[in-house]
């Protein structure tokens, strides 16, 4: 069974098109990755699979509970750390957990509070008031809220915005933990390292479209490529290359020359043709693409 399938959703606002028409299928267990830039439809698909909005066509279902007709249940499959910063004031970490908890049925949890305050180094911070929290602690307040009750699926809407570099750290340790243990994760990001790093497979957004949906590292090696970097000596490069030269001044200016490289096993090639030239090889350094170079090229239209 899917973890979220997601079946030609569609979503207007006024005259914006927010999703033109997304079609995914997330299975369990996967860290799978949502990227776009902004406006590009991500956050408006996770309220949609929240039950946070409802699309004007398609469905949504969340292990095999429809979002709209079977709401109730598809909403104790999932659990959502939100963009924004949302909390009540007027209560502790633990109290604030605690009717987290409650809203999904669930009484006597405290062992799974304290071990997920633990997890976030929240507990020091358990009888503190939500509103003397710093913005990183109310950050991890909100991951929190989202795993009081033990949800299969994690969606994770830019959780590392604007906070340090230790809470970054705790969090992906303490999420891929629950990922290797079946949980599915969903997570947007503007941090591409985070999501290279992390995510299995990754759909890109564009304008409400799905413009690409791969693993990760299929993206990176069938989309951007690899650069080879040489240096010669006793010789130049043989015509045959010069049409994989990335910058065509290198050509002129001497014995250094940077070229495209689709797949790896392209390379014992190119090292051929360069020793049948005499060319002699002093240096050799290959520079795998990453996942920056893919979504730079993907949303500025060359794929």
């Amino acid at each position: 069974m899917s973890a979220i399938r997601i079946d030609n959703v569609k979503k207007r606002y006024g005259t914006l098109q927010a999703l033109g028409g997304v079609s995914l299928d997330i299975a369990e267990g996967e860290f799978f990755g949502l990227l776009g830039p902004n406006g590009a439809g991500k956050t408006t698909l996770i309220s949609i699979i929240a039950g946070l909005a409802r699309a004007d066509e398609g469905r949504v279902s969340i292990h095999g509970h429809d979002v709209v007709t079977d709401y109730q249940r598809a909403r104790k499959q999932i659990g959502v750390v939100p963009q924004e910063l949302v909390f009540d004031p007027f209560f502790t970490v633990r109290e604030t957990l605690r009717m987290q908890s409650g809203y999904f049925g669930i009484r006597h949890n405290d062992d799974w509070i304290d071990e997920v305050m633990h997890h976030l180094h929240l507990s020091s911070k358990a009888d503190s008031n939500m509103r003397a929290l710093s913005g990183g602690m109310k950050r991890r307040v909100l991951v929190a809220q989202a795993l009081v009750h033990k949800p299969p699926v994690i969606m994770l809407d830019e959780p590392t915005a604007g906070v340090d570099v230790e809470l970054r750290q705790t969090l992906w340790d303490f999420i891929g933990r629950l990922n290797r243990e079946g949980h599915t994760v969903v997570l947007t990001t503007h941090y591409l390292e985070e999501a290279q790093a992390l995510c299995n497979r990754i759909a890109m957004l564009k304008a409400g479209q799905v413009v690409a949906l791969d693993s990760t590292a299929a993206l990176i090696r069938r989309i951007s490529g690899s650069q080879l970097e040489v240096r010669l000596s006793g010789g130049k490069l043989p015509a045959s290359l010069h049409a994989l030269v990335s910058h065509p001044a290198e050509l002129a200016e001497g014995n250094h020359y940077t070229l495209r490289v689709n797949h790896h096993d392209e390379v014992e090639g190119i090292l051929a043709r360069i020793r049948e030239s005499g060319a002699k090889l002093d240096d050799l350094q290959l520079h795998q693409a990453d996942l920056e170079d893919v979504f730079i090229q993907i949303m500025g239209g060359d794929q």
